[in-house]
């Protein structure tokens, strides 16, 4: 048998060049990223820096009462609104049996986050019974590329992919003058226009009241829809407030800076039948951003049955419009049934806007509806000194592990302290991109888990160099005594940071809160931790043991054989011959 070459190891031979330019590639990309972004510190909580406190008052006009677990069930909905990951320390909480308070920390768009917290997010699907533009805008030119009473086409309900979405766009399709039946005809019709329906524009009061058709409310709806005007918001605000579900009712919607106003049927699907709604960007089509909806089997039956019978109907007959808490934002025409459960809405929406409405419709309607009582700015309270003290905690914390690493390993500590500032520089970066990136704000919990990672990151050092220095007790030297150890000191150190992360992970799913931003942070430097270990701490090591200072066992290096007590140096050695007997005679 061929005897096995003698060398040195796949690991020791690993060029640690390599993984020291990856790292330092990595910090460069991520710190020209944070310059690029902007955001050069990381976003500070509502401890720390201040923010917005809004205070909304539950109202019971939706037919549910108020108690502990409407109550609860609503600050559950707003907290998934505004916290998104839980790590935007946005507080939602209950005062008194009435009120819940929204702290908003600064750096948020608050005037996006009180849109969301209090609306509703009911959801209907209405046919369109007529349409018509309001108010000055109404004589700007029609949305048409011709003269015509015929509207620009609107995109029809289409096959598409493996299910049958309908494609709305924002645009209704109508001219400044109406279109559909006549307003006293719509009235009168179920919420299913025939097929004959004529076009033409809607009648007066007056010539409704002439026929003796009309009830008393059906004349009230017609007359407050002939004096709609969707451009004032005081009017649009109050269009449709408190019609059922059930009810013939008004509505407006916005396009392209013009508001039309709407005559909407009862609902044929309701959004509580959405199963699941996501923001979503058409690669194929070039459409742009689009909110899909996969809706329950209940729904799926209803928006089947729906579209069926629009299907049928010529334009505009074949519109149903899109109405959310009473504003109409999509009005897509059908061509033919869509069945399969899902459905697509879209029509110029930007990435913000499509992410919160998929972010509403997801989340589900508030058991209550809630006025809104008060908007405040609100100072940090003792945050610049909270925000002093943390800070100078963290640095005597750091201070006192220096002093240990350079009294005990001396040498040793230069690695330890320059893996530090990397792993350092990493989270600092990191905290300051996914300000922007998830809305992530630093709060006094989140910098007591950077401080808590410090003796993690020094944790790890720790075991490595112990696991070198019992090589070299051994009696080996010191570049097979950093090959060798590593393995083990490896299998340690991913145990132990396995155990915090999970740790972490735990703490993080059961709380909430500030508590959140303890565990996020923590489980986020126990991950680098890893990556500082591997990608830097190891490679360098390696390179600092081809050095003399380090090789040749320096008693300041931290590696000194006398000091450690070393075993003379192992050597091979050669079997004792046997006796040479004499050969007998």
């Amino acid at each position: 048998m061929a005897a096995p070459k003698r060398g040195r190891s796949a690991s020791a031979q690993s060029k640690p060049g390599r993984a020291l330019a990856l790292i330092l590639i990595a910090i460069v990309a991520l710190t020209g990223g944070m310059f690029l972004s902007g955001h050069t510190t990381p976003r500070l909580g509502i401890d720390l820096a201040g923010g917005t406190s809004i205070t909304l008052e539950a109202k019971a006009d939706q037919g549910s009462a108020i108690n502990k677990a409407n109550m609860d069930t609503a600050v559950e909905i707003m907290n998934r609104r505004v916290n998104g990951l839980g790590v935007s320390e946005a507080e939602v909480q209950t005062q008194g049996d009435r009120n819940i308070i929204v702290n908003i920390p600064k750096g948020t768009n608050s005037q996006e986050a009180r849109e969301q917290v209090g609306t509703t997010a009911k959801l209907y699907f209405r046919p369109v019974l007529a349409q018509e533009a309001t108010g000055p805008a109404a004589a700007s030119p029609s949305p048409s590329a011709s003269g015509s009473s015929s509207a620009s086409p609107s995109p029809s309900a289409s096959k598409s992919g493996t299910g049958e979405k309908a494609t709305s766009s924002s645009s209704p399709s109508a001219t400044p003058t109406s279109q559909g039946r006549a307003v006293t005809d719509a009235l009168k019709a179920d919420s299913t226009p025939s097929a004959s329906a004529s076009a033409s524009s809607p009648a007066s009061p007056s010539a409704s009241a002439s026929g003796g058709t009309a009830t008393s409310s059906q004349a009230k709806l017609q007359a407050q829809y002939a004096a709609l005007d969707c451009s004032k918001k005081a009017q649009r605000t109050k269009a449709g407030e408190g019609a059922k579900p059930g009810d013939t009712t008004v509505g407006c919607g916005e396009y392209g800076g013009v508001w039309y106003k709407y005559l909407l049927g009862p609902a044929a699907v309701a959004g509580t039948e959405v199963k699941k709604a996501q923001a979503v960007f058409d690669t194929q089509t070039a459409a742009g951003w689009q909110v899909t909806m996969t809706f329950n089997s209940k729904g799926a039956s209803k928006f089947a049955d729906i579209t069926g019978k629009l299907a049928q109907n010529t334009q505009p007959l074949n519109e149903f419009g899109i109405v959310l808490d009473g504003q109409v934002v999509s009005s897509p025409t059908v061509s033919s049934s869509i069945t399969g459960g899902n459905a697509q809405i879209s029509g110029s929406f930007t990435q913000e806007e499509a992410q919160n409405l998929a972010n509403m419709l997801s989340y589900g309607a508030l058991p209550l509806s809630f006025k809104e009582q008060s908007v405040t700015t609100v100072t940090a309270a003792l945050g610049g000194e909270q925000l002093h003290a943390g800070l100078l905690a963290g640095a005597i914390g750091l201070a006192l592990v220096v002093i240990y690493l350079v009294a005990y390993y001396r040498g040793l500590s230069i690695v330890a302290m320059a893996s530090l500032l990397v792993s350092a520089i990493l989270t600092y970066v990191i905290m300051a991109l996914l300000g922007p990136a998830i809305g992530f704000a630093l709060n006094l919990p989140a910098v007591c888990g950077a401080i808590v990672a410090i003796g993690i990151t020094a944790d790890s050092f720790i075991v490595y160099f112990e696991r070198i220095r019992d090589e070299i007790r051994e009696g080996r030297s010191l570049r097979p005594a950093v090959e060798r150890a590593w393995p083990r000191a490896r299998r340690t150190i991913l145990v132990s940071d396995f155990v915090s992360f999970l740790a972490a992970a735990v703490l993080f799913v059961v709380t909430v809160g500030k508590v959140q931003g303890f565990a996020f942070t923590l489980g986020l430097t126990t991950v680098l931790d890893v990556v500082v270990v591997f990608f830097f701490t190891k490679p360098l090591m390696t390179l600092l043991a081809r050095r003399k200072f380090f090789a040749s066992g320096s008693k300041w290096s931290g590696l000194d054989p006398k000091s450690l007590g070393a075993k003379p140096p192992l050597r091979r050695t050669r079997r004792p011959a046997a006796p040479a007997h004499t050969k007998e005679a």
